[in-house]
């Protein structure tokens, strides 16, 4: 079975190896959707998605959301932070996709 839990944030950037608008400070709302692949449990679920929740916002969304994220990480973009998001969610039981949006019509994503 498979499970989805999407998480909004806001943060800001700037690519230092782009040309044109995106070399600029600017900002996003992004959008993480994080996919769990499990058995379902007598309880009759594959994990509480509270619980999923309160995991992904301690790690992920308390860090980044309404930050520069250029203080993170020297290039910020799309792909690197979702590479940043996989080692802050590697041991998560069952983790095995994560897709970010940059936009409503542009994401990265990774198959675990």
């Amino acid at each position: 079975m498979l499970i989805s839990k999407v998480f909004k944030f806001d943060s800001a950037h700037k690519l230092p190896y782009q040309s044109g608008k995106c070399s600029k400070l600017h900002g996003h709302t992004w959008k993480l959707v994080v996919t769990l692949e499990g058995e379902v449990k007598k309880e009759g679920i594959v994990i509480d998605f509270k619980e999923l929740k309160e995991i992904v916002n301690q790690r992920v969304i308390d860090k980044i959301d309404h930050e520069y994220l250029n203080y993170i990480m020297e290039n910020p973009t799309c792909e690197n932070l979702l590479l940043w998001i996989e080692q802050q969610l590697a041991d998560v039981s069952g983790l095995k996709r994560l897709r970010l949006y940059e936009s409503d019509a542009s994401f990265c994503e990774i198959e675990l």
